[in-house]
């Protein structure tokens, strides 16, 4: 009930496991089947959006807020905000840092430990700091049950 009420936006079914962090949550809108795993923080001065099936590693940290770059501006608490996209069935490995103003492709895969500082295609894995994409997701990566 409490992360209904904090949320712009979510639908069921859902999980987050604690702790979970975010600056106001009312910018956060998510879709349905999401899996937030351990210590997810969400900095969400600007939108977030995530898509349907989205899975989330421990760890996380998804920041819409950037602070200036001059040391004078920056003193005087000048920032700015831009808004990240998750889309449909994206998974996010252990660790994964998403920068502002990112957008990610339905169906992509990011590797552990990533820092994504770009937008990324639809059905690519990207892995890296920077993050960067490494092959296309296909019907190839279809694993057979033993």
């Amino acid at each position: 009930h409490i992360i209904k009420a904090l949320f712009g936006k979510i639908e069921e079914p859902f999980t987050i496991h604690s702790p979970f962090h975010c600056d106001f949550g009312k910018h956060i809108t998510i879709g349905k089947n999401f899996v937030a795993n351990f210590n997810l923080t969400i900095l969400d001065e600007a939108m977030v959006t995530i898509g349907d099936n989205v899975f989330i590693g421990p760890n996380c940290g998804i920041y819409t807020i950037n602070h200036a770059l001059l040391p004078e501006q920056r003193n005087t608490g000048i920032m700015r905000a831009l808004p990240v996209t998750i889309g449909n069935n994206v998974w996010l490995g252990a660790n994964v840092v998403i920068l502002p103003g990112v957008t990610i492709g339905d169906g992509c895969v990011i590797g552990a430990g990533s820092v994504v500082t770009r937008s990324l295609p639809p059905f690519t894995l990207a892995t890296g700091n920077p993050c960067l994409v490494r092959r296309a997701i296909d019907e190839s990566d279809k694993v057979i049950p033993v």
